[in-house]
């Protein structure tokens, strides 16, 4: 099974993270600068300017936040405010149908869940690759073949 990664692996949408970093300390610059140079602001306007620049830039860190770790026990989907463990035997399906906006994993409690760490918005192709080897995986856990 040459499909199958070696384990541990992550994936993450790594242009997303990239673009919503750079915006953050792009938008954390621009702001604290206007913060400084405006006139007739005082200390504590200033200070909130700042604030709110690193507020937002930790909103934009929290959308750069998801990923799916694979590893021998399983896989954890860390999604933006919440990350769940799951065994490789809770996970019956992957999938990434035309449309998604990320991966879905069909449960074996008849839930789905998402895992946001796969998405093809900006990196379809990634998507496609890291969808495909995280289903190798599941199907190789199953199998008893995963190494």
């Amino acid at each position: 099974m040459s499909d199958v990664p070696d384990l541990p692996v992550t994936f993450r949408p790594g242009r997303t993270r990239v673009i919503l970093h750079a915006l953050g300390a792009a938008c954390f610059v621009t702001i604290t600068v206007i913060a400084l140079i405006l006139d007739g602001m005082s200390p504590g306007e200033r200070v909130s300017f700042v604030f709110t620049a690193a507020l937002f830039w930790g909103v934009l860190a929290l959308l750069a936040r998801p990923k799916v770790v694979a590893n021998d026990q399983g896989v954890t989907v860390v999604n933006v405010a919440r990350s769940r463990s799951l065994t490789w035997a809770e996970i019956v399906q992957v999938n990434l149908r035309p449309g998604d906006p990320w991966v879905f994993l069909d449960l074996t409690d008849g839930t789905s869940m998402a895992a946001m760490g796969i998405q093809p918005g900006i990196a379809k192709q990634s998507a496609i690759r890291d969808a495909k080897a995280l289903r190798a995986l599941t199907e190789a856990a199953h199998t008893g073949h995963q190494g």
